[in-house]
């Protein structure tokens, strides 16, 4: 995600991070560009495996588009959006326990719907086999209509049971194929696909939309829903510590701008000067790459594959009031421009580092609002978007009516995912490149996931197996296993 322009940043420090004991390095070094999460799950996975590894970020902190930093107009620390996790994400969670950061994620079993007025709906897994555990609280839905459950139920049938394919349709189409009600539309698939996969079901793929609703359907652990209860940089601050314990460098404000590929080693340009490395990992968003690609024939195949790419962007409204508006710690919002309701003061207690004594410093609720797929926002001035955002939480959480806005800050993520529109997993490339001693890593590259943490990770892992491989040790695994299908999912593979 791209931060704005008038925003200074510095980095976070980490809690309760240990170091580890380096191990021996390897005569291979590698440079990794990029310190998002792609590039430190590369960078952490082969740091383990014994390569001298450098990562070489533009940035004075680490994170990437999962990042954190001291807003000035605040004098609060933020994050650029909120990040959730699921415990389907295997990858990712195996990731948090390998650099320590684990414990700093707080798990919830349930999901609580918010409507205008303020009726909260609650929905938990129940003891029935998947993909039934959440059969009760969805038919208990107040918001639903009885032809809108039908409808939804019609449509789980196929998503569940059977691979969905991208045919190049959208998922709106197919939804309209299967008879899907407005309120089902508006009410179940909107809130869960956009959030999820960051654009309009017009521009989502089926196979995007299908793997979403059965990975969360696949087993009753699946859909436990993590969130950082530290920043974001403080989490990946621990990444970083973890390569320099194992020999390795972080060049932080130290962009790549190319590179030149050679049969035995790598040279990048870094500004005004040049390094040589044995191999080069490029975790970089689709739009900052083809920025670094060289000038070269063996660079026009990826440039063409770039140009297919679009991203989508990401608001998040951070709101601080002078009490408290809400018991909860998050909510979906529905029938508005809003989405997600997260209770940062609740979530992350530890929250001013001003030291002011205004906020959540004083009692108060302390609310970060996310918009996904926020492309009505983009042109929208702060002030435009901080009263709409008030509008919509006074709706929602009447508490919010009497409470006054203490400060607020608006950050847009222009490029915050890339769009899986119908078609695009035909252009997402392998981690191998025309260049044998080049990989690329980042969730845009052909992961088997959309673009998700997850698929960060494992866009990493893959990209740094594929290196592995390149000097001859073909049987280190990074990827681990999906999480099993329970109940009745073990029946549909």
């Amino acid at each position: 995600m791209i931060q704005n322009s008038a925003h200074t940043s510095r980095p976070i420090s980490p809690h309760n991070s240990t170091p580890r004991r380096a191990q021996p390095a390897t005569q291979a070094t590698v440079a990794v560009a990029g310190g998002g999460l792609a590039g430190l799950a590369a960078a952490c996975a082969l740091a383990d495996s014994g390569f001298r590894v450098t990562v070489f970020e533009r940035r004075p902190y680490l994170g990437g588009r999962a990042s954190s930093y001291h807003h000035p107009g605040t004098g609060e620390v933020v994050d650029n959006c909120q990040h959730v996790l699921f415990r389907s994400c295997t990858n990712l969670v195996k990731f948090y326990e390998r650099i320590g950061v684990d414990q700093e994620i707080r798990w919830y079993d349930q999901m609580t719907f918010v409507e205008p007025g303020g009726r909260a709906t609650e929905m938990r897994a129940s003891p029935l086999p998947a993909p039934l555990h959440t059969a009760p609280s969805f038919l208990r839905f107040p918001f639903l209509t009885a032809a809108d459950k039908l409808a939804i139920a019609r449509a789980m049938v196929p998503l569940t049971m059977t691979v969905q394919k991208d045919t190049g349709e959208s998922f709106e189409k197919w939804l309209q194929q299967h008879r899907q009600t407005a309120g089902a539309v508006e009410r179940f698939w909107k809130p869960i696909l956009i959030s999820a996969l960051s654009e309009d079901l017009d521009r989502v793929s089926i196979s995007s939309a299908a793997q979403v609703v059965r990975e969360s359907m696949k087993s009753p652990a699946a859909r436990l829903m993590g969130v950082p209860t530290i920043p974001l940089t403080a989490l990946y601050n621990a990444a970083g510590e973890y390569i320099e314990a194992r020999g390795g460098e972080l060049q932080l404000r130290r962009p790549v701008e190319t590179f030149k590929a050679e049969s035995s080693r790598v040279g990048l340009r870094l500004g005004d000067s040049e390094e040589v490395f044995d191999y080069l990992v490029l975790a970089l968003p689709f739009e900052g790459l083809d920025r670094v690609l060289p000038e070269t024939p063996e660079a026009a195949p990826l440039r063409k594959m770039l140009s297919h790419f679009e991203s989508s962007p990401i608001t998040g409204i951070h709101l601080w009031f002078d009490r408290q508006i809400s018991g909860l710690d998050h909510a979906v919002l529905l029938d508005r421009t809003i989405q997600w309701m997260f209770h940062k003061s609740r979530i992350q207690p530890i929250r001013s580092q001003s030291g002011n004594g205004t906020g959540t410093d004083a009692g108060g609720s302390y609310v970060e609002l996310v918009v996904s797929s926020s492309k009505s926002l983009i042109e929208q001035s702060r002030p435009e978007i901080i009263d709409l955002a008030l509008r919509e939480l006074r709706e929602f959480f009447p508490a919010a009516r009497e409470a006054t806005l203490v400060k607020s800050a608006v950050i847009k993520e222009i490029h915050a995912t890339y769009s899986p529109r119908p078609g695009i997993d035909a252009y997402r490339p392998a981690s191998a490149t025309a260049w044998p001693r080049v990989f690329l890593a980042g969730d845009w590259t052909a992961t088997g996931w959309p673009a998700t943490m997850e698929g960060a990770v494992r866009s990493g892992y893959l990209a740094a197996e594929a290196l592995t491989r390149a000097t001859g040790l073909a049987n280190t695994k990074f990827i681990v296993p999906d999480l099993p299908a329970r109940g009745f999912m073990r029946l549909f593979k």
